[in-house]
């Protein structure tokens, strides 16, 4: 019986021995066979890292100003009787915009230019007859007075009389009116908007800590995207003496010109304030750069013996952007083969054939591709 038991056990132990072995075997096979094959060579495309003049810029946006621009309305109220103007179009200063009634105001005014003749004639008569020692010298301090009284009344008068012109304080392009003919208007009623944009302010903010690289009359350049192809420039004239105790910002404003007037009040735009000298910066477009929470990355294109390429993945510093271009600080040097596309299949020691057929966006000022 035990005889038995052991050639049954020395049986199930040769089989499973063989079982075991044979997939020991097999895996090693397996081994052999990937090894052999070796890791596939990537296709990739590369682009040399090199200088370029780079302006370093303070970035903000700004809010579009005209150098005169108001919301005319009248000073009293009343009935308009007629528009003197043009909805959209150019007025010179002082040209008449609006009139309201003022028949009842006018009678009065030739009442009280009656009143200045009846009080200069009397005073007039009161001269002779003081010489003539006729009346007392209070007689003719009274028609003195009575006279400038009457006259300050007509000023008066005349100035009410005036008011109920509205008149262009200044020339511009008049925008929409917003009354009507007959129309009563309170005083301080909006009539039209009035805007000299020949030349234009533009206000934006910057930080505290930017206002050592700022003085006055510094270049700015300004870009909108209502006139993506089109740059303009300008100078710096107010720097606010006040920092925003809330934001620690501090309120800039510059002036441009503007003949064409393409900028109106209230448009949006894109301030670039150009501080310090020109510097040499090595620059990459912004793809080729793997932003990773441990830090950016790039890959450096390896020759060895037997034209045989490989990449090794290198840490770098980037600094400011312009369009898609980034500066790099530190971990790449001029001439480096930065890998510019297939990186994401790539690790340290990868294998490499080059491909530059295509290559990614590089512009410092790139435009809308449907513009």
């Amino acid at each position: 019986m035990i005889k038995r038991m052991l050639i049954m056990l020395l049986a199930v132990s040769v089989v499973l021995g063989g079982v075991f072995g044979f997939i020991d075997f097999k895996k090693k096979m397996i081994k052999q066979f990937m090894t052999a094959q070796g890791e596939p060579v990537q296709t990739v495309a590369t682009l040399p890292a090199s200088y370029q003049q780079w302006q370093p810029k303070l970035t903000a946006v700004g809010s579009i100003h005209a150098t005169q621009g108001v919301e005319l309305s009248t000073e009293v109220s009343g009935i308009v009787t007629s528009i003197h103007f043009q909805q959209g179009a150019y007025i010179p200063v002082n040209a008449p915009i609006l009139q309201l009634r003022a028949e009842h105001e006018i009678a009065h005014l030739h009442a009280l230019e009656a009143a200045v003749n009846l009080a200069r004639i009397t005073f007039q008569r009161s001269e002779g007859q003081f010489k003539a020692r006729a009346i007392s010298q209070q007689i003719l301090d009274m028609d003195r007075i009575n006279l400038d009284i009457a006259r300050a009344n007509l000023a008066e008068q005349h100035a009410l009389v005036e008011k109920k012109t509205l008149r262009a304080p200044f020339s511009g392009n008049l925008g929409i009116r917003t009354v009507n003919v007959g129309q009563f208007l309170n005083a301080g009623t909006s009539v039209v908007t009035l805007q000299n944009i020949d030349k234009v302010y533009v206000d934006f903010y910057v930080p505290q800590q930017a206002l050592a690289s700022l003085t006055h009359g510094q270049s700015i350049e300004l870009s909108s995207d209502t006139y993506s192809a089109t740059t303009f420039t300008g100078k710096i004239t107010v720097i606010n003496p006040k920092v925003d105790v809330a934001t620690r910002n501090v309120l800039i404003r510059a002036e441009l010109n503007n003949a064409k007037h393409q900028l109106v009040p209230g448009m949006y735009v894109t301030v670039n304030v150009l501080v310090g000298e020109v510097q040499s910066q090595i620059t990459l477009p912004h793809s080729v750069i793997s932003f990773n929470p441990f830090g950016s990355t790039v890959y450096i294109v390896k020759q060895h013996a037997q034209d045989k390429l490989t990449v090794e993945q290198a840490f770098v510093t980037t600094g400011a952007t312009r369009g898609d271009q980034i500066a790099i600080l530190t971990g790449v040097k001029e001439g480096d083969q930065i890998v510019s596309a297939g990186q994401i299949k790539l690790h340290n020691g990868s294998s490499v054939r080059i491909d530059n057929s295509v290559q990614p966006s590089a512009e410092a000022y790139p435009q809308p591709i449907d513009k």
